[in-house]
């Protein structure tokens, strides 16, 4: 049988939930850690640090305030700083865990895994004393007002989950192909990545699977702690004879298997009692996972864009343009994901406004490149809607631009067709004030030598004519025809109706 899991410090019960708890915890786990630095208080400070690092990482993919990625460095510094502390803790239950009467081991291992704990303690207790209390207790009160924005459950912490279990499951397939150590470890950090998502952001499913992604984090923080603990007995020297290095090295080498196939029998195979499946069958599918990518991208620029309502108005105007030319065959290699990234664009292009208001285009360009792409999109999906966005205003597109060196002349052109739409668009709410209401490529009797569009809303004596004007250039330039800009005729009955979304 294998052996029982080392001690963990148990307290009352009490409601534990939200960041606001979780950050005030760390402030009071401080106190208690400082006292002694015993095992329990120290695990429970690295507890509470790494449930307050685990939500900022979920919320930092989704908003974009700085005080997320500055808090999470600062637990994680400190966590990282109590990690040896706490190795030595765990590594003294072990050696008590393995030991059998009279053996001759236990008490020299357990006297060298000791040796360092002074040391430790020292450099534990100069770790909180450079911990910024003050700011910590400041983010505490700021950070769950922010986080209370955030539906749980929704299908943006969905896809964040889906992009976990996808990182975690890559880990278990290397894993089965190489059983190293390492892989092991790795692996029970892509679980543990997973859980804290599914732990702070999915109600419903944390409380089905909270039990075996426990289960199984557990498994492998066991598997890690026995492959730390036999490097460290042989480099400590305490076997007396080769009996007794044999006897340790086969009863640990014995208790690592035994969770190795524990974690195999809930974790392997294709059918539906893989807990890998069981998982997987309750988050977003592919379709799903598109939306909630492009979700995603969206509520990051609300966040960002101070009048995110005209970046909305103009992805409706835009889209109509582009669904408008690919129905006359204009658009020349129309996709569905190519309409995803230009609505991306859209979407964002004004992001950088909230950086620079002269140069906005450029800072939009700059702030998309630096994100890292949602599951479902290519890191040059979401480059190029980052450069689709930088030419939606300024300069016009030309080759030997850095934006567009790294393009091939296909994609360039891909660039400028989509720049242009998202130009035009743009211009027609240039006064945001969501005057022009709906756009249509209309197709008319002219041979196909000018792009005809019509814009409910758009008269040529209106002071944004000239802007419209100047903005249809580029759509000329990539079509090769004039672009002719009329009324658009409705029913009265029509007009009173919002824009289609």
């Amino acid at each position: 049988m294998p052996l029982p899991t080392p001690s963990m410090p148990t307290k009352p019960a009490k409601k534990k939930s939200g960041l606001a708890f979780w950050m005030r915890r760390v402030l009071e786990e401080c106190d208690r850690a400082s006292l002694s630095f015993a095992p329990d208080p120290v695990h429970d400070l690295r507890v509470a640090l790494r449930r307050c690092c685990s939500m900022a990482d979920g919320v930092a993919v989704i908003d974009p305030d700085p005080a997320w990625k500055d808090m999470k460095k600062a637990g994680k510094r400190l966590f990282r700083r109590l990690g040896e502390l706490r190795d030595v803790h765990v590594m003294q239950e072990w050696v008590h865990l393995l030991d059998t009467p009279d053996d001759p081991v236990t008490g020299p291992l357990l006297q060298s895994v000791a040796a360092r704990e002074p040391q430790l303690q020292q450099e534990a207790m100069q770790a909180l004393s450079e911990f910024d209390r003050k700011q910590w207790q400041r983010w505490s009160h700021s950070l769950p007002r922010r986080m209370a924005r955030f539906r749980p459950g929704s299908l943006v912490f969905r896809h964040l989950a889906l992009e976990r279990w996808t990182e975690a499951h890559k880990l278990h397939r290397q894993t089965l192909r190489s059983g190293s150590p390492a892989a092991f470890h790795r692996l029970r950090i892509g679980i543990k990545r997973f859980r804290y998502i599914v732990e702070n952001f999915l109600p419903e499913q944390h409380a089905a699977w909270s039990d075996d992604l426990k289960h199984m984090q557990d498994l492998l923080g066991e598997i890690h702690d026995l492959d730390v603990l036999w490097p460290t007995a042989v480099r400590a020297n305490v076997f007396p004879d080769g009996d007794a290095r044999s006897r340790w090295q086969k009863r640990i080498h014995q208790e690592r298997v035994q969770r190795i196939e524990t974690y195999l029998q809930k974790m392997t195979g294709k059918n539906k009692d893989s807990l890998w499946q069981v998982w997987r069958s309750q988050l977003p599918d592919r379709k799903q996972t598109e939306s909630a990518a492009l979700l995603r991208l969206k509520l990051w620029a609300s966040l960002l864009d101070p009048d995110f309502q005209h970046s909305r108005h103009v992805a409706r105007l835009t889209l109509q343009l582009y669904d408008g030319l690919a129905a006359m065959g204009k658009a020349s290699r129309s996709t569905a994901h190519e309409r995803d990234i230009l609505q991306a664009a859209a979407l964002l292009h004004d992001v950088g406004r909230s950086k620079d208001e002269e140069g906005h285009h450029k800072a939009s360009y700059r702030m998309i490149r630096r994100l890292s792409p949602p599951l479902g999109w290519r890191a040059q999906d979401l480059l190029t809607a980052g450069i689709v966005a930088r030419y939606h205003r300024g300069a016009l597109p030309r080759a030997g631009q850095r934006p567009l060196r790294s393009l091939s002349p296909g994609q360039r052109q891909d660039v400028a067709r989509l720049a242009a739409i998202l130009r035009l668009a743009n211009a027609f709410d240039a006064s945001h004030d969501h005057r022009v209401r709906r756009l249509q490529v209309v197709n008319g009797n002219n041979g196909n030598k000018v792009l005809l569009i019509a814009a409910q809303g758009y008269s040529s004596r209106d002071n944004q004519a000239e802007t419209i004007a100047a903005a249809r250039h580029l759509l000329e330039t990539v079509y090769r025809r004039p672009v002719m800009i009329k009324p658009m005729k409705v029913r009265r009955n029509q007009s009173q109706k919002p824009a289609s979304s």
